[in-house]
């Protein structure tokens, strides 16, 4: 039995921070960091039927063209990640009231729509890009036990092409969802690579204000890192910890991010809100596949 301080159930028999029971959510499930891109999502749907909120996490399910989805906001960041991948795994795999892990296994497919800001040449504004791995500076992944989950080949090759500060969180590198991905990955309005996930906005982005970085050419670095037909493509705040957690709890998982920005031309989008619209629309139409 998981102790009362480990799994924390609130009076009305919801988990502690998401505000959900297990007959809240779907199975499919789109995250994103802002709360009021919630609505923006479910604007398409043809009904809502459940909605909460909770701090920063909001969630409505309902339907668009006949497929059940949940929409949940995480708010920015790996900490966030973990409450929210921890939680919505605790709603299908744990009895809430035996407080007993159940027998058989349900399995989610958590899909991100998010916005990111790319790094390479040609990783353009406006574009798509599926997370084809998650690469992780953020350290969450330690953690936990997390045998069999990293692409050790990867993630090896990322570590001997790196030249950073030992005190950093060794990186590390974690495949999307095989069967998520081969819904997205052939259509031509995406572009493939893996997206990188950081601590932060600023420092961790390379991004210097008055404060001089400690690796001043690290986005050099990742801009120039290959593996295999691989190339780090993005950058954002949520997606290797998305990944890990997902993975380990035997879920599946896959980030599609906007480019708003490119930070090899330095350029801004002109109107990242109609980029993320249609991102939306065409991640929509795609999961009603699944």
């Amino acid at each position: 039995m998981i102790k009362d301080s480990e799994l924390i159930i609130n009076p009305n028999g919801t988990v502690y921070h998401l505000d959900l029971k297990p007959e809240d959510i779907a199975d499919t499930i789109i995250t994103v960091g802002d709360q009021y891109r919630v609505e923006r999502i479910t604007s398409f749907f043809d009904e809502v039927i459940f909605e909460t909120q909770k701090r920063e996490f909001k969630t409505q399910t309902g339907y668009y063209k006949g497929k059940k989805l949940t929409v949940i906001s995480t708010g920015i960041g790996i900490d966030n990640i973990d409450i929210v991948i921890n939680e919505l795994d605790a709603l299908v795999n744990i009895d809430l009231e035996t407080r007993t892990e159940k027998k058989e296994h349900h399995k989610l497919n958590i899909i991100r729509i998010g916005t990111s800001g790319g790094i390479q040449p040609g990783v353009g504004v406006d574009k798509f890009v599926m997370g084809k791995a998650g690469v992780g500076f953020d350290g969450l992944l330690h953690y936990y036990e997390h045998s069999g989950v990293v692409n050790e080949k990867a993630t090896k090759a990322l570590i001997e092409h790196l030249d950073i500060c030992s005190k950093k969180p060794e990186p590390y590198i974690v495949d999307c969802d095989p069967e998520l991905a081969a819904l997205f990955e052939n259509d031509e309005q995406v572009i493939s690579g893996y997206t990188g996930t950081n601590l932060g906005f600023y420092g961790p982005q390379g991004r210097q204000l008055r404060i001089p970085l400690k690796d001043a050419d690290f986005i050099d670095q990742l801009v120039d890192f290959r593996h295999e037909d691989q190339r780090i493509t993005n950058l954002e705040m949520e997606t290797s910890a998305i990944y890990s957690l997902s993975k380990i709890l035997g879920h599946g998982a896959l980030s599609m991010n906007a480019i708003v920005a490119n930070r090899a031309d330095g350029e801004f989008s002109e109107d990242p809100k109609a980029a993320v619209k249609s991102l939306i629309e065409f991640t929509l139409d795609k999961l009603v596949q699944l």
